[in-house]
């Protein structure tokens, strides 16, 4: 029970530093600085120690890697599922960053379930990959699990940040998003045609 406890008020801190990173609207921030204030309280007493930095989650004792999941599902007709971010009209893998206490399956699926309106069964990995050499952003180190999922129910629906989703032939893709470039796409679909694994 204290670990469910200790793990619930870690999200509760995860969720209000998520949401005064990208909120715009000024009484939001208000309020997730208050959760970002209480569950930081409760941390400190639940674990009965006094923490002098601002934030669990600043990286100023040794810095790791960001960790984020991808997903490739095909039809029957081995077409690849995509969507279309609404920020930036691009298409990606249904995927993004790792929640705190889940398990890369389980962020996997809950990504597809959100972004594309679909529940998955995950079947295999294809790969562990570092992003470092696809990105401008060269202080940013990224590490993404890349996974084949299978369908098994179409949910219809998909989250606000979603705009279409869609199966595309894999000699015709459409613009493909800088969260996960084509010549990543590209890499996983040669080696997966091989039967390999790619662990960067």
């Amino acid at each position: 029970m204290q670990d469910k406890l200790y793990e619930f008020i870690m999200k509760v801190q995860s969720i209000s530093k998520i949401g005064m990173l990208f909120s715009k609207d000024p009484y939001a921030i208000e309020n997730y600085e208050e959760l970002q204030e209480l569950s930081r309280d409760l941390i400190e007493h639940f674990g009965e120690y006094q923490l002098n930095r601002e934030n669990f989650f600043i990286r100023d004792i040794y810095p790791t890697p960001n960790i984020s999941v991808r997903t490739f599902i095909f039809n029957d007709k081995n077409q690849l599922l995509l969507v279309k971010e609404k920020a930036f009209g691009t298409w990606s893998l249904p995927g993004g960053w790792c929640d705190l206490f889940s398990t890369a399956q389980e962020n996997a699926i809950r990504e597809v379930k959100e972004e594309a309106g679909k529940e998955v069964v995950i079947n295999k990995i294809l790969g562990v990959t570092s992003r470092e050499p696809y990105i401008k952003n060269k202080s940013l180190c990224e590490y993404t699990i890349v996974f084949e999922a299978t369908i098994v129910k179409d949910l219809k629906t998909f989250c606000h940040e979603i705009s279409d989703v869609d199966f595309f032939d894999l000699d015709n893709l459409p613009e493909i998003s800088h969260k996960y470039t084509y010549k990543e796409i590209k890499r996983i679909l040669d080696n997966r045609s091989n039967d390999k694994v790619i662990f960067d």
